[in-house]
Parts: C-alpha cells; sequence; structure tokens
C-alpha cells in the first residue's frame, strides 16, 4: 500500500479505459482526484468509483488541445482542491493502420491530443509545483515510443516525443523537488481497442495475437498500469525521477 491520503492528483483523460484504472488505483491509495476528460457520462461512473473509496471526485470537462481552456482549468482545479499534488497525462488517442494510409487530419489530432496536450498540461501545473517545491508529474508514453508499433507511426512519435520531454523536464524540475517520469504501456486491452478491433480486421490480427506473443500470456489491464502510476505517485518513489518504466508483461525489455 502506497499512502496518497491528502493528495491531490489530476488525471487527464481519466472517464475510461487505463485512466479510468489509474483513477481507481490512486482512489485506492487514498488520492483525491480531478478528472479532465470531455467523455462526461464515463467520467461521472468513474467519480462514483473514486467516491465509494472515501475521495472526492470531480470532473473537469475541457479540450485539452486548447491551450488556454487547459491553463484556465488548471487555475480552476487549485482553486477548487487547494492544491495539485501529482498531474497524471493519460489522455490520448490512436488509430491504427498503415502509414500510407493515414490522412493529415489522423496525423493532426493524434499530435495534437498525445503531444501538445500533454505538454499544455505540463506547462498549466509546473508554476504551482515550483512554489509548493513538491509534485509528481506521470506521463503516459507507450512502449510504441521506445520500440515502435506497426500501424502506429505518428502515435509512436508522438510517445517518443512524450519520453525525452519527460526527461528533460525531470532535469530542469530536480531543484524544485519535482519528479518527472514515464510509464509505457504495452498492448492493453481499452474500450478504444475493442473498438478498433471491430471496426478494422488490421487491428484484429495484431491484437489477436497478443496472448501468444506476451511472455506472461496476456493482454495489459488498466489496473496493471494504475499501480505503476500509483507507486510513482507516492513518497516510496521519491529518489526516482526522468525514468520510464515498461508495463508490458515481458513484450519488451530494457
Amino acid at each position: 500500500m502506497f499512502d496518497l491520503k491528502g493528495k491531490v492528483a489530476v488525471v487527464t483523460g481519466g472517464a475510461r479505459g487505463i485512466g479510468k484504472g489509474i483513477c481507481e488505483c490512486l482512489a485506492i491509495q487514498g488520492a483525491n482526484i480531478a478528472i479532465v476528460d470531455l467523455l462526461e457520462s464515463e467520467a461521472k461512473e468513474t467519480c462514483s468509483i473514486i467516491e465509494k473509496h472515501g475521495c472526492r471526485a470531480e470532473n473537469y470537462s475541457t479540450d485539452i488541445t486548447d491551450r488556454e481552456k487547459v491553463y484556465s482549468v488548471f487555475n480552476k482545479i487549485e482553486n477548487d482542491f487547494g492544491k495539485i499534488d501529482v498531474l497524471v497525462n493519460n489522455a490520448g488517442w490512436d488509430k491504427i493502420e498503415p502509414f500510407v494510409e493515414n490522412d493529415t487530419e489522423t496525423w493532426e489530432k493524434v499530435i495534437n491530443l498525445n503531444y501538445k496536450g500533454l505538454i499544455y498540461c505540463v506547462r498549466g501545473v509546473v508554476e504551482h509545483m515550483k512554489e509548493k517545491n513538491s509534485g509528481r508529474i506521470i506521463n503516459i508514453s507507450s512502449d510504441a515510443g521506445r520500440v515502435g508499433s506497426m500501424g502506429e507511426a505518428v502515435y509512436s512519435g508522438t510517445k517518443g516525443a512524450v519520453i525525452a520531454f519527460s526527461k528533460t523536464m525531470a532535469r530542469e524540475l530536480a531543484r524544485n523537488n519535482v519528479t518527472v517520469n514515464c510509464v509505457c504501456p504495452g498492448p492493453t486491452m481499452t474500450p478504444m481497442i475493442e473498438d478498433m478491433m471491430k471496426e478494422n480486421k488490421f487491428v484484429g490480427k495484431i491484437f489477436d495475437a497478443m496472448d501468444r506473443i506476451i511472455p506472461l500470456r496476456r493482454m495489459g489491464e488498466p489496473k496493471d498500469i494504475g499501480a505503476a502510476v500509483a507507486f510513482l505517485a507516492s513518497d516510496e518513489a521519491n529518489f526516482i525521477t526522468g525514468q520510464t518504466l515498461s508495463v508490458s508483461g515481458g513484450l519488451t525489455m530494457s
């Protein structure tokens, strides 16, 4: 158990999938959570789960690709909760298909959500953490950003950028006692993946083989990622910064 009682965590994309798993794991450890997600109905359900663990939960419906709205919502969260101790940048989007079949609209959406939105969120919270001289920033990248992934060329590029950005921020913020780390999920079953498997045979073929390819013989679950995030958010991880943790069942190894 990691004691996060009294801590305030912001989780982007916390309404469903990996974000929901992260929220529940943080709540189990006692954290109050501000979700930033446009999926209001799903976010309401996740808030109910958080509250069942005795923690406060609020959703802030905000488009993280809009810089000014991001800055505004972080100010509101700070005012509502009194502080922000942990930022988990989980929000993102993907469309799995060969690169030559991508269109520029897809590229822009992937880059804006997975990379630029993350940068805006870090900028929105970093001054507050520097003033407090403490904080945890945990960026959800992907093993696709470490080793590449078929059908995810631009997505892999954004996730690689997240890793490099995180390492630099870890160096810049170390003097302020703010740690910055990456968690890189491997193949993880989420509603988004389930939808893509139904709609696209190419995606189905990729994921149907995962139980045989992954050494631990199963795909990841959101709670697997959430457990890693809870550790990095805790005091037990206060001497860990600039690191990239793969949670992939052994599919990729450093």
